[in-house]
């Protein structure tokens, strides 16, 4: 997200917090105040990184790049429920599954490239095409363009900001499908 806004310098503290501890890197119980900066967000030459109801909508039969739901498998497939009221499960039409916790090991360190790349081979996702993450709001798919970020991904990797919220309250009910391809 925040290379979407023009910050062409972002790293990721791999494993949070709880690792930086654990590894014994130094830590303060003090604050700091940061000096005030300056900084213009802009999506110029990035707003292909994003993802409308409408492009979601066009891309079930253009089929122009992969929608990958970074939700729990139940979720998706209709059989847990949404922690949002009045929203039912389900998933896209011709979207795939790949939990955002399945990207991190047990102590919440992302896996390596090679496991990462074995696991898109094994949820039927292709790295050599574009990719467009969704999840429950918009922020967690974040999970997915990282992941193929670090397995060497195009830059095409994007995310629906509307993602499943958006997509349960305007799509037409054929597009709304539960487990098994029944619709909602």
């Amino acid at each position: 997200m925040f290379r979407l806004f023009g910050h062409p310098q972002v790293s990721v503290l791999n494993g949070g917090f709880r690792n930086w501890v654990k590894e014994g890197h130094p830590v303060e119980g003090t604050y700091t105040r940061p000096e005030p900066a300056r900084f213009t967000a802009t999506t110029k030459h990035r707003s292909s990184w994003v993802k409308s109801f409408e492009d979601i909508t066009k891309n079930i039969t253009a089929q122009e790049f992969q929608v990958v739901d970074v939700r729990p498998y139940g979720r998706f497939r209709g059989k847990e429920p949404e922690p949002r009221e009045g929203v039912k499960p389900g998933h896209i039409p011709g979207s795939k599954c790949m939990p955002f916790f399945s990207f991190v090991d047990n102590d919440g360190m992302m896996l390596s490239p090679e496991e990462l790349k074995k696991f898109f081979e094994m949820s039927k996702v292709d790295l050599n095409k574009p990719i467009c993450g969704s999840c429950g709001s918009g922020v967690t798919a974040c999970h997915l363009v990282l992941a193929a970020h670090l397995c060497g991904a195009p830059e095409e990797a994007s995310v629906y900001d509307g993602s499943w919220y958006e997509w349960f309250t305007k799509a037409p009910p054929e597009h709304v499908v539960s487990e098994a391809g029944s619709k909602l």
